[in-house]
Parts: structure tokens; sequence; C-alpha cells
């Protein structure tokens, strides 16, 4: 068929050679009757004879035609199944996906981390810490492919996917603090004290879901020093410079002899989500927030 033969072309005779009907392989391939008598007649004349006997009632292959059939029959059917083959590696996940994690929120979703590398087993999972003076900076610089933060997250160019943590705060205080003896404190209590402030790099509504600028009676929440870091936010609370809400399951996994964790009994519900730069979602990073659902499927966003 010359080595000019469009593969639509290729296509077209070998369906029309099956189907030994016009209308039915025009429907089949979604083109026109037109389309595939004008291929016809181009391999035609191309190789100089015809390929089809046609008439009024039916259509039928020549013996040239069923030559060409064989012989391009299973050449074509390594080409489909090399472009299957491409497409489906092009789509599968592969490579190192870097995953920033804040505190111990990485300990709450071991078995997220464990199902992802036993379905994908020839991809990496890179951990990277996270900061919560910087949370979003890791992302937008390209250091890290998915954070783990709380939400909201309400910024234009990240994409906030499947929430993979829901829980409470708790007050993160010093042991000789007057209300580490209390059951239970409130979020009022914060008034009477001082906080820690974060750097520039967290926006104040996102500082504002852990820690309120005021209370619900519109009391002030003073801030004391800024911080960067988890250990630093506990380094000051546990000297008694001032006291901190933080997520219940610090409780879990920052336990030292300096700290008490004091349940908030009207903390708001604390979410944690995947999060990721809007159009930057790959075939790797889009398999680890399947899991991410798959594990958490009733947790809503």
């Amino acid at each position: 068929m010359g080595a000019r033969v469009e593969l639509r072309d290729i296509e077209i005779f070998l369906t029309l050679a099956e189907e030994l009907h016009f209308g039915r392989t025009a429907e089949r391939l979604h083109v026109s009757t037109a389309r595939v008598s004008q291929a016809v007649r181009q391999q035609e004349r191309r190789i100089g004879a015809p390929l089809f006997e046609r008439t009024s009632r039916r259509v039928a292959l020549t013996p040239i035609g069923e030559r060409l059939r064989d012989d391009l029959a299973e050449g074509y059917r390594i080409i489909q199944d090399g472009i299957a083959r491409a497409t489906d590696a092009a789509r599968r996940p592969s490579g190192t996906l870097r995953l920033g994690l804040m505190g111990a929120a990485g300990n709450e979703i071991h078995d997220i981390v464990a199902e992802f590398r036993r379905r994908h087993p020839g991809c990496d999972l890179a951990l990277r810490e996270a900061h919560v003076s910087d949370p979003f900076g890791p992302l937008r610089t390209g250091a890290i492919d998915v954070q783990i933060l709380w939400l909201p997250v309400a910024e234009p160019d990240l994409t906030v996917g499947p929430v993979v943590i829901t829980e409470t705060l708790v007050l993160a205080v010093s042991p000789d603090h007057p209300l580490a003896a209390r059951a239970s404190a409130s979020l009022e209590d914060l008034a009477d004290g001082q906080v820690f402030g974060t750097a520039h790099g967290a926006p104040s509504y996102y500082e504002e879901a852990v820690v309120p600028r005021r209370t619900s009676s519109g009391r002030p929440v003073p801030r004391g020093p800024v911080v960067e870091t988890v250990q630093e936010i506990l380094a000051h609370v546990g000297a008694g410079h001032g006291t901190q809400p933080v997520p219940a399951h610090a409780a879990k996994y920052f336990t030292r002899p300096d700290i008490a964790y004091v349940p908030i009994h009207d903390s708001p519900e604390l979410r944690w989500g995947l999060v990721w730069r809007t159009g930057a979602e790959t075939p790797l990073l889009r398999a680890f927030a399947d899991v991410a659902e798959d594990l958490r499927p009733s947790t809503a966003r």
C-alpha cells in the first residue's frame, strides 16, 4: 500500500474487509461512508488493481484484496498492541512521590502509606518534613509533590484532595499551669494567657483554624513569640511561656514530662487533607489520592 499510507486508511481497509459493508464500516469507525469510499479508491489507485468487488447487493474482496488483508492484519495488530502498551505505561504510576508531613500527622496515615506501597511496589514514597511557619511554600517551590495540611486551604494555586484525618484540638500546657489540673479546657481560656504566633509563611485564616485570634465571645487571644516548628511550640509551652491548641494526635506522639494535654470541650472539628499544586497532578499523585479515598471513603471534604 506504499510507505505513505495513513494508519487510518489501513484501519478502514481492514474493517471493510471484515464487515463487507460500507455503511457498517463507517458506523463502526465513526466516519462517513464517503470517507470509507475515498480511502478504498486511494488504495486501489496506489496498488493499481481493485481490492473489492462492489455491486448494488454485495461487497466482496478480490484475490488481491484478500492477500493484502492477510498481509496487513498481523502488522496492524502488532501496531495496535504496541500503542496500547505505551498508553498503559504512560498512565501507570511510576517514580518517586514526595509527601510533606507536618509534625506527627504522618503517623495517622500509616495504613494509606502501606496500602499505596502494596498496590504500587515499583513506586517510591519519600517523606519530607514540613513546618507550621510555611505550610504552602514547599508545594509552590516544587520541593514536594503533595502535602498533608489541616483545612481549610483556600489558595487558588493549590488543590485540596481527600480528607485523611479528622480529629479535635487539645490544649498543650505546662504541668504546673492551672489548666493542667482541669478535666477539660475551653477556647475561652486562651484569652487569659498567650499563645504562639507563626512566621509570615502561614496566612492568617490558616493559622486561625487552630489558634483563633478571638474567642467566640469576642475576647482577643494574646500572641507570644513567633515559632517555626512543632518542637519550638512545645518547647515554649514546656517552659511555661504560654499555652497552645494543638491537634489531638499530638498527645499520642509528643509525650513529654514538661507537657500536659487537656481536652478542649468546645473544640471545632479539625480535618487534614491531601493538597497539591493545581495543574500538577500526575498519575503517581493520583494513585496515592485514590488509595486515600478508598481507605477514607466516608470522610467528606
